[in-house]
């Protein structure tokens, strides 16, 4: 191998898979494939031209295959889960190895086993987390709407969600975060609630089971959620209003979702509930094609007079997307962006970067509106 040995733990599930083609198209190669099944693994291998990547079995909760897949890797690509029950698991290894490492999630409970131990920091390595679709490009995309055109941000609207297949580490996390993936063992988000004033404000919204937006085909249940990431997100920004909603397009999702939290009071068998989830997504997706929308409304001042600004992302897949931002990550750390210690990938992305790259690479199609627009235009004017 030549150049920095990644390794790409998961490389064969859907997320992972995708991260080693955006990490080729970055120009990477010679990458370490990570995961626990051989022949799965050799299928994404052949997809390399050149034939230099190198397949590992792995299984990330094994100490063992850990440490045999992270020693001798410059970086580790975090891609598997359930993110919530392996914590800080893969990053604390790749460590370990001497290492550095980026997670496409891991989020709060990681972020405090890491920042806990301390290593990060004292032995000079970068750990980023967080570095997927939501959370990851989910926090990155305002910061960087509120660039164009504005002079100052004081409201943020946001609605995100799509139709697409469910893997089981999504649904299995998905049931994870009802009760942990937040700060301080709380669960990832809260339902209705919203930033007032800069801070929390409990059931400041309510959750509509039949509406309509223009980004979404079609009519959706939105459901308000605030978590962790926006509450950052509304800091950074200095925003006094933050309203964040969570989008179902498909009856089957939702209607699941709205049991969930009763089901697993009364002991159901959490893997039972995961193959139900992906059952639902599959029926809402059936006849239908598949999307992922990210829509952002920022509101504030443009040369001291009252502006919008408006983003909407859309895209065939949030795996993809989580690829993207994943194999990003990686190539900020190696080049040297990304400082020493634990950091969440929306705190240290470039966002002009990976808005460069997800369009030139037909990731995501993105379209401004309002005051972004126009700065937009003005920018590929003077260019």
């Amino acid at each position: 191998m030549t150049g920095p040995v990644i390794g790409v733990l998961g490389a064969s599930g859907a997320v992972g898979r995708a991260a080693v083609r955006e990490l080729r198209a970055l120009g990477h190669t010679g990458l370490r494939l990570g995961g626990r099944t051989a022949s799965a693994l050799s299928a994404v291998a052949a997809e390399d031209p050149a034939g230099h990547d190198e397949t590992v079995r792995a299984d990330a909760t094994a100490a063992d295959g850990l440490r045999a897949f992270t020693d001798g890797c410059d970086i580790v690509l975090n891609c598997v889960g359930p993110t919530y029950r392996l914590r800080a698991t893969v990053a604390a290894a790749a460590l370990a190895a001497g290492a550095r490492c980026v997670d496409v999630a891991g989020d709060d409970p990681a972020a405090e086993d890491l920042l806990g131990s301390g290593a990060p920091s004292r032995d000079g390595r970068t750990v980023v987390l967080s570095a997927g679709a939501l959370p990851g490009l989910s926090g990155l995309l305002p910061r960087w709407l509120a660039r164009q055109g504005l002079d100052s941000a004081a409201t943020l609207t946001a609605y995100c969600g799509g139709l697409e297949t469910c893997s089981p580490t999504v649904a299995h996390d998905l049931m994870l975060s009802l009760s942990s993936g937040g700060a301080d063992g709380a669960a990832y988000g809260e339902p209705l609630a919203a930033v007032r004033g800069g801070r929390r404000v409990p059931r400041a919204l309510r959750a509509d089971e039949d509406a309509v937006h223009e980004a979404f085909p079609g009519r959706v249940a939105v459901q308000p959620y605030l978590s962790g990431e926006s509450e950052r997100l509304a800091t950074a920004l200095g925003l006094d209003r933050l309203d964040w909603y969570n989008v179902h397009p498909g009856p089957a999702v939702r209607a699941l979702l709205n049991l969930l939290p009763g089901r697993l009071a009364a002991g159901d068998d959490p893997d039972r509930l995961a193959e139900r989830l992906i059952l639902a997504a599959d029926l809402d997706l059936a006849g239908r094609k598949p999307y992922y929308v990210m829509d952002f409304a920022l509101t504030g001042t443009a040369s001291g007079t009252p502006a919008t600004a408006g983003l909407t992302l859309r895209a065939a897949s949030s795996y993809r997307l989580t690829a993207a931002v994943g194999a990003l990550a990686v190539d900020a750390v190696l080049r040297g962006e990304a400082p020493a210690g634990v950091h969440f990938a929306c705190d240290v992305l470039e966002p002009d970067r990976v808005v460069r790259h997800l369009r030139e690479h037909a990731v995501a199609d993105l379209r401004l509106t309002g005051a972004a627009a126009g700065a937009e235009q003005t920018e590929e004017g003077v260019l």
